[in-house]
């Protein structure tokens, strides 16, 4: 194995990992946001309040792109264990 060989691998198993957390990374962001500017008009400043709301848009999220996931890191994974022996030699 070349380290460009290597440094490829890494470089997918990174990208996956980011396409893997990037939709709920996303909408939370999104979701506190919304959350801030709402805090921010009507002046309530309850810490406690950005939370709930991030947590269900996070798991809203999770149920949407579930099967995308999966496939995803399944297709990844198989790619591995199929390419094995080529990685050995």
């Amino acid at each position: 194995m070349t380290p460009e060989f290597v440094t490829s691998i890494f470089l997918t198993a990174i990208k996956t990992a980011i396409m893997l957390a990037g939709p709920m990374l996303a909408v939370g962001l999104i979701v506190g946001i919304l959350v801030s500017i709402f805090q921010a008009a009507t002046q309530i400043n309850e810490m406690t309040l950005v939370f709930v709301p991030k947590m269900l848009g996070v798991a809203l999220a999770l149920l949407v792109f579930f099967p995308w996931m999966i496939g995803l890191i399944t297709d990844f994974a198989r790619n591995l264990f199929v390419n094995l022996p080529m990685y050995i030699h």
